[in-house]
């Protein structure tokens, strides 16, 4: 036997039909409830990159999409992921040391963006050339 039940959310203007008796439906749940998890880490790993932005984006006055753009690279010249970069970026800012290779890849960025800025193709001169 199956019974359905429809739950009005008038805020929203959303119905849920909820189906019990049926396995699909429980398997369904299931996988709603893991794509849940997963996008409340994705919104919790945004708001701490988009922080990073803003402190980027304050320390070198740049754009949006150049302070995106040096955290990126920092994060792939330290093969760690965007969010964990930002977190160590926010807590640089607190007073925690920022970790060694994120030194030198942020380092090596802000030089490339300056170089950029003032329309020079060469490095730097303490930066090796390759």
């Amino acid at each position: 036997m199956q019974r359905t039940t429809l739950l009005h959310e008038d805020y929203w203007k959303l119905r849920a039909e909820a189906t019990w008796g049926n396995a699909a439906a429980g398997e369904d749940l299931v996988a709603l409830r893991a794509e849940n998890d997963q996008l409340r880490r994705a919104l919790a790993g945004r708001a701490i990159v988009d922080q990073a932005h803003g402190m980027v984006m304050v320390l070198t006055p740049c754009s949006r999409g150049t302070a995106r753009d040096l955290l990126v690279d920092i994060s792939r010249q330290c093969h760690t992921k965007l969010p964990e970069v930002a977190a160590a970026i926010g807590a640089a800012w607190e007073g925690k040391p920022l970790p060694r290779p994120m030194q030198r890849a942020l380092r090596h960025a802000l030089r490339r963006l300056y170089a950029e800025d003032r329309g020079c193709d060469s490095p730097a001169a303490d930066e090796p050339s390759r």
